[in-house]
C-alpha cells in the first residue's frame, strides 16, 4: 500500500513541475485527428500531430480498417509464435521490407519496443562467447527509445560512446581511437530525422564510416518514412542511400496512418534471429489486425501516387518561409517538423496556451525533452492542411507573438 511519505514525495514532485512551469497537461480531443480538431468548446487548427500525410482520419484508411475488423476481428489475444500470426502480419512485413529496400521486416507493438528489442537482444546475446564487449556510438540527440534500450544492456559487456549531434568528425575520431580495441561488434546508432530538431542524420557519411570500421549502422527513421523522400521512403531515400542502411526501425503511428505499432527491417539473418530472441516481440501480443490491414492500405495510397508527399513538401516550404518572414527564429531545414525557438520553458508554455486560446494547437517543449535554454514550440505540418489553414495559423502566430513581444 502507499505510505504517507511516498504520497508526499509524489505530490511534491508534481508541485515542483507545476511551479517551474514544466508540467505537461493533456488536452482532450472530442473527435478524430485532423488538420482541425474539436476540443470541448471549440475547434482549433492542429499543428502538433505526427499526421504528416493526413492518413489518421482518411476515408480510405477508415474503410480499410472497417473491412479488416469484419474479416479478421479486433485482436489476436496471443503472441506471434503461439497463435498470433495472421497472413496480414506477414504481408505487411514483406511489404515494409520491399518499401524500405531490405530483405525482411518484423512487427512490434511500437517503435520504442522495436528499439529495445534490437539493442538488448543483439548485445546481450553471447553467441557462444563468454568474454566480450560491444561498442555503440550514439548521436547526442537520439530518441529516448534508443537511450533506454541501451540501458537494458549489461554494463560489463558494452561501451557507450556519445558523439556530438550529427558530428561525423567526432564520430570518426572515436572510431579511429578504438581501432586497436578488440570489440566483438560495433554499432553506430542514429535517428534518421531528429524529432525535436527536424534535421536529418548525415547518412551518406555514416554509411562510409560504418563500412570503413566494419560497424553496423542502425537508423530509427520514425519521422522520416512517409514524411520525406520523393516516394515517402524516408531519410535514406531523401539522401540517395536507400537500401544501404543495415538496420532500420520505424513506426506505423506517424505518417503511416497514425495508429500504433513499430518495426525492424534488415538482413534476413538478423530478422530471423530477432524473431527467436527479442523479448518485446516474443512476449507481447501481436499487432491488432486492424492496424496491420489499415497500414497496408496506407502503403497502397503512398505507392499509387505521390500527390500527398508533394503536398506535404509544398505546405512545409510555405510555412517555413512565412514564419521566418514574421520574425520568428526556427531551425532551418526541409522537414515538416518546424521548431520555433523561444529559449525559456515559461515562455514556450505561455505561448502555447495563448495560441490555443486563439484557435491554434501547438505544443511547447522544454528541458529535459530538449536542452536547457532551448525551449521551443514544435510545429508539425500535414498534407491535410489547406493554404487557408496555414494562413490562419500564421495570423495567430503573428498576433500572439506581438502581444508577447517575441516579434515586432
Amino acid at each position: 500500500m502507499y505510505t504517507q511519505q511516498l504520497t508526499q514525495n509524489l505530490s511534491a514532485a508534481v508541485d515542483l513541475l507545476k511551479n517551474e512551469q514544466r508540467f505537461k497537461s493533456e488536452r482532450e480531443l472530442q473527435g478524430g485527428q485532423g488538420p482541425v480538431v474539436k476540443l470541448k468548446n471549440h475547434e482549433v487548427i492542429m499543428l502538433a500531430a505526427n499526421n504528416y500525410l493526413g492518413l489518421a482520419n482518411h476515408p480510405v484508411i477508415k474503410k480499410a480498417a472497417q473491412d479488416i475488423v469484419e474479416k479478421y476481428g479486433f485482436g489476436m489475444s496471443s503472441v506471434r509464435f503461439i497463435c498470433g500470426t495472421q497472413d496480414l502480419h506477414r504481408r505487411l512485413e514483406k511489404r515494409l521490407a520491399k518499401f524500405l529496400g531490405t530483405e525482411d521486416a518484423m512487427l512490434f507493438s511500437s517503435c520504442f519496443a522495436a528499439n529495445e528489442g534490437f539493442f538488448a537482444t543483439l548485445i546481450n546475446e553471447p553467441f557462444g562467447q563468454t568474454d566480450y564487449i560491444d561498442a555503440v556510438y550514439s548521436d547526442q540527440l537520439n530518441h529516448a527509445s534508443i537511450i533506454d534500450a541501451l540501458r537494458l544492456v549489461k554494463n560489463q559487456i558494452i561501451e557507450k560512446k556519445v558523439y556530438a549531434h550529427a558530428d561525423t568528425a567526432e564520430l570518426s575520431r572515436l572510431l579511429n581511437e578504438d581501432k586497436t580495441k578488440n570489440f566483438r561488434h560495433k554499432i553506430i546508432a542514429t535517428d534518421g530525422v531528429f524529432s525535436m530538431e527536424g534535421d536529418l542524420a548525415p547518412l551518406p557519411e555514416l554509411i562510409k564510416l560504418a563500412q570503413e570500421h566494419q560497424a553496423l549502422l542502425f537508423v530509427d527513421d520514425s519521422h522520416g518514412v512517409g514524411a520525406i523522400g520523393p516516394n515517402g521512403k524516408g531519410a535514406a531515400e531523401e539522401l540517395n542511400v536507400l537500401g544501404q542502411v543495415d538496420v532500420l526501425s520505424g513506426t506505423l503511428g506517424k505518417a503511416l496512418g497514425g495508429a500504433a505499432g513499430g518495426y525492424l527491417a534488415g538482413k534476413q539473418a538478423m530478422i530471423d534471429f530477432l524473431r527467436q530472441k527479442s523479448r518485446p516481440y516474443i512476449f507481447s501480443n501481436s499487432l491488432p489486425p486492424i492496424i496491420a490491414g489499415a497500414t497496408l492500405a496506407a502503403l497502397d495510397l503512398i505507392e499509387s501516387n505521390n500527390d500527398l508527399i508533394k503536398k506535404l513538401a509544398k505546405n512545409t516550404y510555405y510555412f517555413r518561409e512565412q514564419i521566418k518572414a514574421l520574425g520568428f527564429t526556427i531551425i532551418d531545414g526541409s522537414h515538416p517538423i518546424i521548431p520555433v525557438m523561444l529559449g525559456e520553458a515559461a515562455v514556450a508554455q505561455e505561448m502555447s496556451q495563448q495560441l490555443l486560446a486563439n484557435g491554434l494547437y501547438v505544443i511547447g517543449l522544454w528541458f529535459p525533452v530538449v536542452p536547457q535554454g532551448q525551449a521551443r514550440l514544435r510545429v508539425q505540418i500535414s498534407a491535410a492542411h489547406t493554404k487557408t489553414h496555414l494562413d490562419q495559423a500564421l495570423a495567430i502566430f503573428k498576433k500572439v507573438g506581438r502581444e508577447m513581444k517575441i516579434i515586432n
